[in-house]
């Protein structure tokens, strides 16, 4: 079997494999590259030593079964044997699902996952979004300071239990969509640097010296990232890759990394016949990222559009700290704002961040479908400082409301894990690192940033704390029983009727109408014939809907069709889905 690493800096290279050491030989071919051959199979250990130093995992290692610090581990992908037939599923009319697979169910597994993935094609949803699954320190962890971005996770089910989850969900019909991490590596288990320059302090991130995209060496690190992305669409049959955080890629050559990187998914999509994408999470409000590379943009397929999320939580629950403020001085017209335009901050001052922020959407050449709408995600249930859930803090009928409005909108939709049925649980930030000093700090920073908000320590849960993950498990209990089974039947019914109505997943951003009170806190939209009005106060709230004729698709409180002065009695803290013909 051949080995090869990209080691510029080293003078002598080896390869120790199942328990035998060889040198390996300059590349003559590929400057910086060592290879090499050897005897090896499917689950072969081995690793390799830089100037006779310790061995190392391999930095492009499809498997790390002893966890990030152990030797890496040979895996022959064709060993899998593939029984779902499918030819992929395409963005434009999806509906995602962000999950986590170690608190999806209790066990943690991919195997387990798999088996709720019937409630998932039951839902109506049409693709799942892992969080990321590469190995990290310890058992349990979000997934974000994970290293060997070709890996997975053992704890989970490794390369094979990945592949499983995949074929199931493949067969029930849903894609997979994989959340992956090229802005930063975790501290823990993070061997690159000695390998070459993967990263620079040309640019700094909030996690310390930036990828390097940019300086010298760069070819290579933009290569292994671009290769590790196609490695999951490729191998494991992956239908799109999230991108976290993309903001802090920070790329000064002519040609961005998001553009490069998207048209080499562009161009395995068409090899391999299937759909394949990519969507950024991004702050920028940078129309560019989500632009075609033919209009002079990057090409990434879509992003998560936050702006559409914070008007709609401010609106639902009156926060104003931080980067609500913006959105809180007025949420119903932020809210309108983000349902025709996309971007509330499109060159608009932002007092969160001190200055002018963003660029206006062109809605003739950006269809709706690239952006991500959603009340709630790991990251903003996740970062406040008891994991409180939407459910936690609004009523039943407001939650109906937010779900009318992510279901309905422009956007694509995108559901967090057990929020279809109010989900009771929290969810919190949970670590396990096995560093003693790395775990003391992470507890401790996590208290002191919220102390700072003015919570008392004993609130703010510890990450290293096995209680902390256990908390945030889904309750597979709560579906069945009310009032959690009422809002699972909502949902499943906004479902069904985005997939029977076409206007529901009409990509011109510009068609959609809205109409709106601030100060009786309600607000309408048009899409095609569809009508969708909530109303967020208490009191019940006369909309001005015209005096065409309609009928009720969906309500979630009993509600009659507007009368012959074209206004619809909407009580409080409710909404309706209505048909005008």
């Amino acid at each position: 079997m051949q080995f090869e690493v990209w080691a510029p800096q080293a003078g002598r290279v080896t390869l120790r494999c199942d328990g035998v050491t060889r040198a390996l030989e300059r590349d003559p071919e590929r400057e910086g590259w060592w290879r090499g051959e050897a005897e090896a199979h499917d689950g072969s250990r081995y690793g390799f030593a830089l100037d006779d130093g310790p061995v190392l995992p391999d930095p492009r290692s499809r498997r790390q079964p002893d966890g990030p610090d152990g030797l890496s581990a040979v895996v022959d992908h064709d060993r899998y044997e593939w029984t779902a037939e499918w030819t992929g599923r395409p963005l434009p009319g999806a509906v995602l699902y962000e999950t986590h697979v170690g608190t999806y169910t209790r066990e943690g597994t991919f195997d387990a996952a798999a088996e709720r993935l019937g409630h998932l094609a039951d839902l109506g949803v049409t693709h799942v979004e892992l969080m990321p699954v590469c190995p990290f320190p310890g058992r349990h962890g979000w997934g974000y300071e994970g290293v060997s971005l070709w890996a997975v996770h053992e704890p989970y089910g490794g390369p094979e239990g990945l592949k499983r989850f995949v074929d199931r969900a493949h067969a029930l019909g849903l894609g997979v969509v994989l959340d992956v991490v090229h802005n930063h590596l975790g501290p823990s288990g993070n061997y690159l640097p000695q390998f070459g320059p993967y990263f620079t302090d040309t640019h700094h991130t909030p996690w310390g010296a930036a990828v390097n995209l940019d300086a010298p060496g760069s070819d290579e690190v933009r290569a292994y990232l671009v290769e590790s992305a196609l490695a999951w669409l490729r191998d494991y049959r992956i239908d799109g890759l999230r991108l976290d955080a993309v903001h802090a890629l920070v790329d000064t050559r002519a040609r961005h990394f998001l553009e490069e990187l998207s048209q080499a998914v562009d161009e395995l999509a068409a090899d391999t016949g299937r759909p394949l994408f990519l969507i950024a999470e991004s702050d920028l409000n940078d129309p560019r990222i989500i632009t075609p590379r033919e209009n002079g943009g990057y090409g990434v397929h879509a992003q998560w559009n936050d702006d559409f999320h914070h008007a709609l939580h401010t609106a639902l629950t009156g926060e104003s700290q931080g980067y609500y403020a913006d959105f809180a001085r007025a949420p119903l017209k932020a809210l309108a704002k983000t349902l025709t335009h996309g971007f509330f901050h499109d060159g608009t001052y932002s007092s969160f961040r001190g200055r002018r922020h963003g660029r206006p959407l062109d809605r003739t050449r950006v269809a709706a479908h690239r952006l991500l709408g959603y009340s709630q995600t790991h990251d903003q249930v996740g970062n406040r400082a008891q994991g409180d859930r939407l459910a936690a803090l609004v009523s039943p009928g407001l939650l109906a409301c937010a779900a009318a409005l992510t279901l309905t909108a422009p956007f694509t939709p995108m559901l967090f894990m057990g929020e279809e049925w109010a989900a009771g649980t929290p969810w919190q930030f949970f670590t396990d690192h096995t560093d003693p000093e790395l775990a003391k700090a992470v507890s401790e920073g996590r208290r002191r940033e919220f102390a700072a908000h003015g919570w008392a320590e004993q609130d703010v849960p510890d990450p290293q704390d096995p209680a902390t993950r256990d908390r945030s498990c889904l309750d597979w209990s709560e579906p069945e029983r009310e009032p959690h089974a009422r809002m699972l039947a909502w949902y499943r019914q906004l479902l069904a009727l985005r997939r029977e109505q076409p206007d529901l997943t009409d990509p011109d951003l510009a068609d959609t109408k809205v109409a709106y009170d601030e100060d009786r806190r309600w607000l309408a939209f048009r899409r095609g014939d569809v009508r969708v009005a909530v109303n967020l106060g208490a009191e019940p709230a006369d909309i001005p809907l015209g005096s065409r004729e309609a009928r009720i698709l969906a309500a979630w409180e009993p509600v009659d069709v507007p009368g012959a002065d074209g206004l619809l009695r909407l009580p409080g803290e409710s909404a309706v889905v209505l048909l005008q013909e």
